[in-house]
């Protein structure tokens, strides 16, 4: 019989990092890449076509543009599922490649889908209060991310873009306190949906320097693979996902806590 899932909300322990840190998981992901790179290619490449279909209804109904592709991003750490269990099992020497990572998916758990379904709906959100944001506020209708971004920057939409900038912001810092290590955590672990949350939001509390930087160059790749038409995302979303593992590694102190087994 398998242990069962631990009936307590209070976070886990978690350990203090330093700013050297990310640099290392950019290097340790980029390891386990290379290590499985079908794997990693395969999830890139989704990304790249989800990517694909916002930019197709971006430039057919231009109110959806502002908010559309900052609503994608926010599913990013769900999309990298697979890639973490890839990372546990290299990490214990065993051979791991897509075959694993699939089988990760079709295993999933009931904390891991309902954290799916909560980045999709906080995007949903987020994209239905951006496009209302410009619909009500914005002169002229906006056909597209083109429009958007010379209306913003030429046009005296400043105030409107400042305060778009703003709530997305806060939006995205809470998504990211809330997910930095939950996925990995919730794939390797028998712990609950709300303790996975609260020990992400302790780790990045309680790392806020370090923590910063990890968000920084996730928004700087992020951003790079999209202004390569989504090409990018072919080679920064594996590299971030088994990055994303060593930094839940390093960060949670889960050794006391019962493995969650296929």
């Amino acid at each position: 019989m398998s242990a069962p899932i631990l009936a307590t909300d209070a976070p886990l322990p978690v350990r203090h990092v330093t700013l050297a840190q990310p640099w290392r998981w950019l290097a340790a992901g980029w390891r386990d890449f290379t290590r499985s790179p079908l794997a990693g290619l395969v999830h890139g490449g989704f990304v790249a076509l989800g990517g694909w279909v916002v930019l197709f209804f971006s430039l057919r109904y231009g109110w959806l543009a502002p908010g559309a592709f900052s609503g994608f991003v926010i599913l990013g750490p769900i999309l990298a599922t697979g890639l973490y269990e890839i990372s546990r099992l290299l990490n214990r020497g065993e051979s791991a490649g897509l075959r694993q990572a699939v089988a990760a998916w079709r295993r999933g758990t009931a904390p891991l889908v309902w954290l799916g379904l909560l980045l999709a709906a906080l995007g949903t959100l987020w994209v239905l209060a951006s496009a209302l944001l410009f619909t009500l506020f914005a002169p002229a209708p906006l056909r597209g991310p083109l429009e958007f971004l010379r209306y913003a920057a030429v046009e005296q939409g400043e105030l409107l873009f400042t305060l778009w900038a703003i709530l997305g912001g806060m939006g995205v810092a809470v998504v990211f306190s809330l997910t930095a290590v939950s996925p990995p955590l919730l794939l390797g672990r028998r712990v609950g949906f709300r303790q996975a949350l609260l020990t992400s939001a302790r780790a990045v509390g309680e790392n806020p320097i370090p923590m910063l930087l990890w968000a920084i160059i996730i928004l700087v790749a992020t951003s790079a693979s999209i202004a390569t038409a989504m090409l990018g995302f072919f080679v920064t979303v594996p590299v971030l996902g088994h990055a994303s593992w060593h930094a839940y590694r390093d960060l949670v102190d889960a050794e006391g806590v019962p493995l969650r087994q296929p």
